[in-house]
């Protein structure tokens, strides 16, 4: 599999921390209903790929999967075991990606990407996958999105500042733009896994400034890695207007969290 330029195995490596804190998690009820929709069974091998720290590893192994986590940061899988050694969960870790994934790895009965499947060579990374998941296995991708309602102005005022940092000329941000962008459905639709199915939920939660500055930590255009000296101006802007967008500090977002589920064919 070839690897792009755009390429950064440690864009996360100063968002570990704030990562499992401030981004929105997977609810035990859609992960439930992944289970049942996939017909897991404890003891199920399961690889979480791009694991972070642990946002889908931590509740799959809670449910008595066999888990197995890949990232390519050190720190990110230091955060997972840090919170699974005291909740005595045994989720294997493996530093690697899906341009050099670990020898040795499967078979699994489900693959987990959590908000990274863009970050890859898409349809090379189903097409290695099917090697590794069994015959009735399944691949599903886990996202969120914050929806445009009146609610969630604090992301417009987040965005708008990113923008002005130079969040919007970063390389993936320029390809979701391109006219000539696929989403990963269609991606899918051509890979060994066309049965395409979703399963989701939507969520309300109360957040303060200090919790989207954190947010806005744990995002790799606009982490502290990434921002460099110019880290305490953006949050000092970030904090000025959002306070003038809510003087109380007291905000709200909603956001839809999905789980895309991709089978072979005949397998659904």
């Amino acid at each position: 599999m070839s690897v792009p330029n755009c390429f950064q195995p440690r864009r996360f490596r100063s968002t570990a921390a704030g990562y499992a804190r401030f981004r929105l998690g997977y609810p035990g009820r859609l992960i439930g209903r992944v289970i049942a929709l996939t017909g897991l069974q404890p003891g199920d091998a399961v690889l979480d790929l791009g694991s972070g720290p642990g946002l889908l590893a931590l509740p799959f192994a809670q449910a008595g999967m066999a888990v197995t986590a890949v990232d390519p940061e050190p720190e990110m899988l230091e955060a997972l075991n840090n919170a699974a050694i005291p909740a005595k969960l045994a989720i294997r870790t493996c530093a690697g990606s899906s341009y050099d994934l670990p020898a040795g790895l499967g078979p699994f009965r489900l693959v987990t990407i959590g908000r990274a499947f863009h970050w890859m060579d898409r349809a090379a990374t189903a097409a290695a996958l099917d090697r590794l998941v069994v015959p009735g296995g399944a691949l599903v991708l886990f996202e969120d999105e914050t929806l445009k309602t009146v609610e969630n102005r604090w992301r417009t005022v987040l965005d708008t500042v990113a923008a002005r940092f130079g969040a919007d000329a970063s390389p993936h941000r320029i390809e979701r733009k391109n006219p000539d962008h696929r989403a990963h459905e269609s991606i899918l639709l051509e890979s060994p896994f066309p049965l395409l199915e979703i399963a989701g939920i939507v969520v309300r939660r109360s957040l303060s400034i200090d919790d989207i500055v954190g947010f806005a930590g744990s995002l790799s255009v606009t982490s502290p890695q990434a921002l460099g000296e110019r880290a305490p101006a953006f949050e000092d802007e970030l904090r000025r207007e959002l306070a003038v967008l809510s003087p109380e500090g007291r905000f709200f977002q909603i956001a839809k969290v999905s789980a895309l589920i991709a089978r072979r064919n005949g397998e659904g």
